[in-house]
């Protein structure tokens, strides 16, 4: 039967065209028994409906559909019992409601006495009728009434009919054909739809009705037309994938040597998922058994944000011995280019495109992979191949071969097809899906968009009116926040300042910015500042820095993270220099920023390939760091988690690492620091929050000093003019500075009325000269008798002078000393001595990473125990070698009182473990302690921990950071604890775990020093006897009691003298402990409002120590918790 055309039937009710064919549904009533009721809901107005296994199709009342629902009409016309013919309203998708299954479904719109729920329906939800207890189950369980109406018509059966097949119509009543309620179905009579059919015009459906928005009636017809023409086009499941025969790929290694990669053992919970993963990749064809001599590594890797695992293979050796195919990839300017005339756009997108690409037989080998001592191989493409991209770019460019870039454009599997207006883009459309038809492929429904004026496409938004937009290759810059500080516009000008040459006049553009850095100026942001800050973003985003890409040209890829970000320069090499492609900028989210340096710096490398991908892939490029450590990158042997994750993304790129110093890496490190520009972002108003807190005022010293040098922070030259300005603008020098131009040396009663600074000078008079009017002291060197000149120095610029003696790069941040010595070759004022001594001892660098000459330590502060379980110390030892049993841990924990000690060896310190192992074990034999003092880990930190205490009722304490002291009877026990693993364990070290219950023994049978008695008998009112004790027959320390009502007093007695025993002996022990070191104490009281350095080593988590400084600060002291 022929496939409607809406607009055509249109046209042929109003002109009447009598010789098109006339379509039936007939509504017939058999006499089959009783009917059953039961209480749906259509778009959330409820009402009965029939349920009725005779009906093919759902059919519903006008009154229940919205009035905002789309209600496509149609040429079906309905037949009733007595032969009348009517008119349907059409054909809608509805809300239907049935117990708790809630769906979108198609239905008929009809003059009804009820609604039907039909056999469409019945059976995609899967419901069983049981007409004895009058229950309507659904698939999942779920149990609604029926009501029962007895001496009823029975079933009514749809028959779709046409006036041409009259004769047939008895004949064919009997017989239900699926009456479907889309539009343009051609259906014929006593035929149902199959299975596979109604899935994929269900996929169809879900597509049209995603893709219906903005789209007029006629439109929306006419694209459900189109799209249940090509329903063979689209995977209704991920098992349902096309495959083509137009191309195979090949591997073509060049006569390499097998490669064969030594299998890597999956951890016993990664078991399970690999096994289930191969076995649906053999069930859907994609694998296949293998006898080849190549083998690759399986890496299962985390989904992301999910507690699945993906099923990857490591191709790395393989792609490294691959000979790259050149195939071009199209140029991203042209392509956008073909689409500016356009303003309807469709994006298709296949399901696992790769994976509808057969192997060729010669290189189904070299895929194989080793998994569980057996040998698979690919069938078709895989994930991480280097050649896939320009595999993929020719197969693409076979299918839609000969249809012009004016309709269709094409990207790797990016697939955009596009039109001026909506008929000449539908067909397009039409041509496109015939090819991918023909071609074998099929189209991820999900993914697909179809007749929208807006769509992103190779990360570019068009729009209506087809201008793509271009801004996000620039918006990283374009977008940069007007500086508010000096840090700021530091990390600004280093990016500039890195591209300076291509700027015509760049030191005078940029001269207000600079001054705004020199030593002392206070940041105060003017009108002229703003027209430097604009100029300069202007001319970085623009030619001759911007570049538009030429895949002709090497691509470089510079990256850099920082603690806040990170940045990335995509560029090419030219003649004249890099020219910069694109940039990119982003912040870090809370957990990223808690990444050690080195992920952090990767983390900046995957993120800039995947936001560049378009231009890259199938590419080779260069990637620029400054973290050497990055170098191993795609050397990795045996990546796990995340790390595993990424490198599976990025096999697919044919990169190579570079290290460069970063003095010369100023763009990316520049962008990388880029200030955030969301508003309202919780974490920079902490961080805000933070530097109000403990940050002086007065930070633009402290801001110069701190950060490292960069192009936009190197030595601020002071040229000869700047000399002659100052000097004749200094109160003190210009009297002298016109005294040895006249060349005349005044009277003292001349001078007398002058300040001590011109009086030292007049002193000096001999000596002074001018050279190229700048006034200069001369004096003879001691080892040389050389004479040397000396730059007088004004008030204005001696802090520049002393910021660049000290601090700039090649003056070493030396003491006072080496210091004045330096400043003395060259520059010279009165009383610079006391000026260098009071530099020095306020530079914050010195002072970070210097620190104090001598720690001050407050007094002993005392914890004492009167009682066993009174307080328990607990800490986490390790990591140890994994052992036989797989433990790497051991969780300790120690009584204050009794010195009792536990261990329990751990596979991991994670929170649950921990608490685990601690209420399995201790507590439940021991009894809850009163309260839990810890350091501050994470796992004694998190809310499992929390929990528990509160449960248990214990009071959890922790140690002071960075002060393991604070627990030192725990550390203490940890110290004794490794050193006697050490000697027990044997030489492969994997045995130490089975050697702790008797070391533990060992400690508590012993007596300690601060109590005189073994912890066993503080806690349990007896010793223990060791088994050299038993071997060697030693006789019990305390006589057996008789058994009877006498032992438990005796047991509490004993127990009582001994714990009155232990508690002196400790209370004598902490004296002398406390007396012995006050003695080195020289602790001294902070007061409210000082400002002072915090000693804080572990601020720039995942940074050399050797490099970092371990002081932050100046801080102010805000309020005084205790003594």
């Amino acid at each position: 039967m022929s496939r409607l055309d809406p607009q055509k039937w249109t046209a042929d009710q109003a002109g009447g065209k009598e010789d098109q064919p006339e379509r039936l549904v007939t509504l017939g009533r058999t006499w089959v028994g009783d009917c059953w009721f039961t209480t749906i809901s259509v778009d959330g107005a409820s009402c009965s409906a029939l349920v009725d296994t005779g009906s093919s199709a759902t059919l519903v009342t006008p009154a229940v559909v919205r009035n905002n629902t789309t209600i496509l009409p149609t040429a079906v016309m309905l037949q009733t019992v007595t032969g009348e013919r009517t008119s349907m309203q059409g054909e809608a998708v509805v809300t239907l409601e049935v117990g708790n299954q809630r769906v979108d479904w198609p239905v008929w719109v009809a003059d009804l006495e009820e609604c039907i729920l039909g056999l469409d329906f019945l059976r995609a939800q899967g419901c069983v009728i049981d007409t004895k207890r009058g229950t309507l189950t659904l698939s999942d369980g779920h149990v609604t009434q029926m009501t029962h109406i007895p001496s009823r018509s029975g079933s009514h059966v749809v028959h779709t009919l046409s006036m041409t097949d009259k004769t047939q119509s008895d004949s064919n009543e009997r017989k239900s054909s699926v009456s479907n309620v889309y539009p343009d179905v051609p259906t014929e009579p006593s035929v149902n739809s199959t299975p596979a059919d109604t899935e994929k015009i269900a996929a169809v459906r879900d597509v049209w009705k995603r893709n219906c928005e903005g789209l007029s009636p006629d439109e929306q017809a006419l694209l459900w037309s189109l799209l249940l023409e090509f329903k063979d086009c689209f995977s209704v499941s991920e098992d349902d994938m096309g495959q083509t025969d137009l191309i195979k790929h090949d591997i073509d290694t060049a006569g390499a040597q097998p490669i064969r990669t030594r299998p890597r053992r999956l951890p016993l919970a990664r078991q399970s998922a690999a096994e289930k993963a191969l076995l649906e990749m053999q069930r859907a064809g994609l694998i296949e058994p293998s006898t080849s001599p190549w083998a690759s590594a399986v890496v299962m890797v985390p989904k992301k944000n999910k507690n699945e695992w993906r099923f990857c293979v490591d191709f790395r050796a393989l792609n490294k011995v691959t000979r790259k195919d050149p195939y071009p990839l199209p140029r991203i300017d042209e392509t956008l280019d073909a689409v500016a005339a356009s303003s309807w756009f469709s994006s298709l997108d296949l399901r696992s495109g790769y994976w509808q690409v057969p192997l060729a037989p010669e290189a189904k080998p070299k895929t194989a992979f080793v998994i569980g001592g057996g040998l698979w191989q690919f069938k078709v493409l895989p994930f991480g191949l280097c050649n896939a991209p320009a595999t993929f770019e020719r197969l693409m460019d076979r299918v839609l071969m000969n249809i012009p870039r004016s309709e269709c454009v094409v990207y790797l599997d990016d697939i955009l097809v596009h039109g001026s207006s909506f008929a000449s883009a539908l067909e397009a459309l039409k041509r496109v899906l015939g090819r991918v038809e023909a071609a074998g492929l099929k189209l991820h429904p999900q993914k697909c968009c179809f007749m929208r004026q807006e769509v992103t496409f190779l990360g570019h938004r068009l729009q209506g009116g087809g201008v793509p937009t271009m801004l996000d290759k620039i918006e990283a810059v374009r977008d940069w926040p007007t500086p508010t500080s000096a840090h700021d516009l530091k990390s600004f000008l280093g990016l500039a300042s890195y591209y300076r040459k291509f700027v015509k006049g760049f030191s005078c553009i940029a001269a207000p910015l600079f001054c705004l850095l020199q030593k002392g100026a206070i940041f105060v942001w003017t009108d002229e500042c703003q027209t430097a800050f604009v100029q300069l973003k202007k001319a970085l985003t623009e030619a001759p820095i911007l570049f538009p890409p030429d895949p002709a040209l090497p691509f470089l890829l510079d990256t850099d993270a920082s603690n806040v970000g990170c940045g990335a320069v995509l560029s090419q090499v030219t003649p004249v220099g890099d020219r910069v492609v694109a940039y990119y900028s982003r912040t870090f989210n809370k957990a990223e920023r808690r990444y050690c340096t080195t992920r952090r710096e990767l983390l900046a490398v995957v993120s800039a390939i995947r936001h560049f991908r378009y231009y890259l892939g199938g590419l080779h490029f260069t990637v620029r760091t400054d973290h050497a450590a990055l170098q191993w990158l795609m050397s990795f042997k045996e990546p796990e988690g995340q790390l595993a994750r990424w490198i599976e993304e990025l096999q697919a790129f044919d990169f190579e690492v570079l290290h460069r110093p970063g003095a010369r890496h100023q763009n990316a490190d520049a962008l990388s620091r880029r200030p955030c520009v969301a508003e309202d972002c919780r974490y920079c108003e902490k961080r805000d929050g933070q530097d109000s807190k403990w940050l002086k005022v007065d930070v633009q010293c402290a801001l110069l000093c701190n950060q490292p040098s960069t192009g936009a922070g190197t030595l601020n030259t002071v040229d000869a003019a700047e000399w002659r300005h100052q000097q004749r603008e200094d109160a003190d020098v210009k009297h002298v500075l016109s005294w040895v131009e006249e060349k005349r040396r005044p009277s003292w009663e001349e001078i007398s009325m002058l300040s001590r600074t011109t009086k030292g000078l007049w002193s000096l008079f001999e000596s002074l000269r001018l050279c190229d009017g700048v006034l200069q002291r001369g004096w003879k060197e001691p080892a040389t008798g050389e004479i040397r000149w000396q730059v007088v120095v004004p008030k204005s610029l001696r802090c520049t002078v002393l910021q660049a003696m000290h601090g700039a790069p090649g003056s070493g941040h030396f003491g006072v000393s080496k210091t004045l010595r330096r400043l003395r070759q060259g520059f010279y004022w009165g009383q610079s001595r006391r000026d260098v001594e009071e530099f020095c001892k306020k530079c914050d660098p010195c002072t970070a990473r210097k620190g104090p000459v001598g720690r001050s330590h407050a007094p002993l502060q005392q914890f004492p125990a009167g009682f066993p379980m009174e307080r328990v110390g607990i800490d986490v030892l390790g990591p140890f070698p994994r052992s036989e049993k797989g433990n790497r841990f051991i969780l300790t924990a120690m009584d204050y009182f009794t010195k009792w000690p536990e261990a329990y060896c751990l596979p991991d310190q994670e929170a649950e473990t921990v608490v685990d192992a601690l209420v399995e074990g201790m507590f439940s034999r021991l009894g809850v302690p009163e309260a839990i003092h810890t350091d501050q880990g994470r796992n004694f930190e998190s809310k499992v921990f929390a929990a528990m205490c509160e449960k248990l009722g214990s009071h959890k304490t922790r140690t002071t950071p960075l002060h393991p002291q604070s627990d030192g009877l725990v550390e203490r026990f940890n110290r004794t604890l490794a050193e006697q693993l050490a000697i027990v364990a044997d030489k492969h070290q994997r045995d130490w775990d089975t050697h702790v219950p008797l070391l533990l023994m060992a400690y508590r049978s012993a007596a300690q020093d601060s109590t005189a008695c073994s912890p066993a008998l503080l806690m349990l009112g007896r010793e223990i006897r060791t088994p050299a004790e038993m071997a060697m027959g030693k006789p019990p320390e305390v006589p057996r009691d008789p058994p009877g009502s006498d032992y438990a007093r005796k047991l509490q007695d004993r127990l009582e003298s001994a714990h009155n025993f232990a508690r002196n002996k400790l209370l004598s022990a902490g004296q002398r402990q406390k007396r012995n070191y006050d003695v080195h104490t020289r602790g001294r009281h902070f007061q409210v409002g000082e400002l002072v350095w915090v000693y804080n080593p572990q601020r720039k988590k995942g940074r050399c120590p050797k490099l970092d400084s371990d002081w932050v600060g100046p801080c102010e002291i805000l309020e005084r918790l205790g003594e």
